[in-house]
């Protein structure tokens, strides 16, 4: 069994995500790769404190990045995942 800490990395801070916050109680947050939504409800309700009811994650493919040569790199895939807290539930932002 993973640690709480290992599985979720950190809450994403984006304009997407902060709409989703302030209208329906969902939240973004970058999770380990191995994860499942099992493990991810269960590190987010440890650490925050809160009640999960669903969670929905994606796998995000990483981008392509040039240097100043022709060759091409690429920067880490990663997992992120839609977390939908019980109503009257928050998240401190700050």
């Amino acid at each position: 069994m993973k640690d709480s800490y290992s599985i979720v990395k950190k809450l994403m801070l984006t304009e997407k995500g902060t709409r989703l916050s302030e209208s329906e109680n969902k939240y973004l947050f970058r999770v380990d790769r191995s994860a499942n939504k099992v493990d991810i409800k269960r590190a987010v309700e440890e650490l925050f404190k809160v009640g999960v009811v669903a969670v929905n994650t994606m796998n995000r493919q990483g981008k392509k990045k040039r240097e100043r040569t022709p060759n091409f790199g690429r920067t880490a895939n990663w997992k992120c995942a839609v977390v939908t807290l019980k109503p009257g539930d928050k998240i401190d932002l700050t």
